[in-house]
């Protein structure tokens, strides 16, 4: 089971990350751009969930190279991975914190992470971290 110290961990781990606040939740940036942040349920968000919505301060928000990625995570893992309405068309997924595991989560942060970060700066973790394509 992650935890929000994990998260924490995990981002400010990787270069240029700041940890600040977007629309007054937790969340960390790479040079200004964001890619994973705290998201609380909204009401509407809250209704079309009904039931299976978790509880709340367990949900974060994880950018993902396109919409088709978060499908796939969805199918594969609907007890992890989950979205919203107001996500729709937008390349991120909702995790529950709660039950993802720790390794799991960290591959998480980091392929957001490389979305999100200027090129040169991914290529050049890539190559430091030996998982740059040859």
């Amino acid at each position: 089971m992650a935890t929000w110290e994990d998260v924490r961990r995990i981002a400010n781990s990787l270069p240029e990350v700041t940890e600040g606040e977007h629309w007054g939740s937790t969340a960390w940036r790479v040079r200004g751009a964001v890619f994973v942040w705290e998201r609380p349920l909204r009401p509407a968000d809250l209704d079309a969930l009904g039931d299976a919505a978790p509880a709340p301060g367990t949900i974060l928000a994880v950018r993902v190279p396109e919409v088709g990625v978060r499908a796939a995570l969805i199918s594969s893992e609907p007890e992890i991975y989950f979205t919203i309405p107001h996500f729709d068309g937008y390349p991120a997924v909702l995790v529950r914190l709660e039950r993802i595991g720790r390794a799991e989560l960290e591959e998480l942060i980091i392929e957001a992470w490389l979305c999100r970060a200027p090129r040169r700066l991914a290529k050049q973790w890539e190559a430091d971290n030996g998982t740059a394509e040859p």
